[in-house]
């Protein structure tokens, strides 16, 4: 059975991490699919956005750790280096929209790798959890950069060394995530906020995203510059040229993402 499942319809891949029975923590098998996966979807035309999701009770329990402790298997700074980094690269670096749809508690690096992605949902049953203190590692997988950034130096600083439970509805108040659905409509709603995404000028959604990552490093006169210079970029596609006709012509636009 495959670590990771991969779907795709009306221009959205749905990549579902299933090892349901571990609660989908992390091995090197799975980790290696997600990359492969990320990078198919990177590659393939006609996928305009992403899920990403989990099979069973649990979104990911981060590392599967009787993997972590063998002696004969892979070491630590391998794991981080090899694993969790070139994921998180890819999650960033991909032009297209990813959402990831939080279906049960998220932990550990399983936690970070979804506040990693563009906008993160979740129901209203979910937890989120920085489990690395409990064990006595340090948060990885870009936890600590991207959650600071997201609620704060405080109040990440505790829930990482005290290893809290955050609820859906307190990552929501936080600004941790950008929405909670009730459990019942919850695969409904992830799969309307992906396909509207696909459905819009996703070119120009991906240069968003470029600004966004080349943000956390510019000062202000050099982020003023990129936009000039990428707004160019953007006016150049055809979905600028689509948008503008749709809208002087009164009728919905048909965006292909080019």
């Amino acid at each position: 059975m495959s670590t990771i499942l991969l779907t795709i319809k009306n221009k959205v891949a749905t990549i579902t991490l299933n090892r349901p029975d571990k609660f989908n923590a992390f091995n090197r098998e799975m980790a290696i699919s997600l990359q492969e996966k990320i990078e198919e979807c990177r590659t393939n035309q006609g996928v305009r956005a992403i899920v990403l999701s989990g099979n069973g009770k649990a979104f990911c329990a981060g590392q599967d750790l009787s993997e972590a402790i063998d002696d004969n298997g892979i070491e630590l700074p391998d794991i981080v280096e090899k694993h969790y980094n070139p994921i998180i690269q890819k999650i960033r670096n991909i032009e297209k929209p990813v959402v990831c749809a939080v279906n049960g508690v998220a932990a550990g690096a399983g936690a970070n790798i979804a506040l990693a992605c563009d906008i993160v949902v979740a129901h209203e049953n979910v937890s989120f959890i920085q489990a690395f203190s409990k064990i006595g590692l340090i948060p990885d997988s870009a936890g600590t950069f991207f959650l600071p950034r997201l609620i704060g130096m405080q109040k990440a600083t505790a829930f990482m060394m005290l290893g809290d439970k955050v609820s859906a509805s307190e990552a929501e108040e936080l600004g941790m995530i950008y929405k909670v659905f009730p459990v019942d409509e919850f695969e409904k709603k992830s799969t309307q906020l992906a396909e509207k995404l696909a459905s819009m000028p996703t070119k120009g959604l991906g240069l968003t995203k470029r600004l966004l990552n080349e943000s956390w490093t510019n000062n202000l006169e050099q982020q003023l510059l990129r936009e000039k210079e990428v707004q160019t970029e953007a006016g150049k596609t055809f979905d600028y040229q689509e948008g503008v006709n749709a809208f002087l012509e009164k009728r919905k636009p048909e965006f292909k993402g080019e």
